[in-house]
């Protein structure tokens, strides 16, 4: 296995190890306050991207198929906001 084959295999673990070196090299650049201002990309921004990412793996026909033929769907909203299921009994 040539040496670009096997960077293409294992780049994951590549690019966490250069992040680990630039985050030792450089630690200024992710402290609170500072350029990276990881108050606001860790909370919102990564924490965005992550289920934005994992929503793309979803497979519309089978989401698609969840939403109609599962029953139990609204009434798991109701346990975190009543006024919003169609179930609700509020006149």
């Amino acid at each position: 296995m040539g040496l670009l084959a096997r960077i293409r295999k294992e780049w994951f673990i590549i690019g966490i190890v250069a992040v680990i070196v630039s985050a030792k090299l450089q630690p200024a650049f992710g402290v609170k306050g500072g350029p990276l201002r990881p108050e606001f990309t860790i909370t919102y921004v990564a924490v965005s991207t992550i289920f934005f990412n994992s929503g793309l793996s979803l497979k519309t026909e089978e989401l698609t198929s969840l939403i109609l033929l599962s029953p139990h769907i609204p009434l798991g909203v109701d346990q975190f906001d009543p006024s919003l299921s169609p179930y609700s009994s509020r006149s």
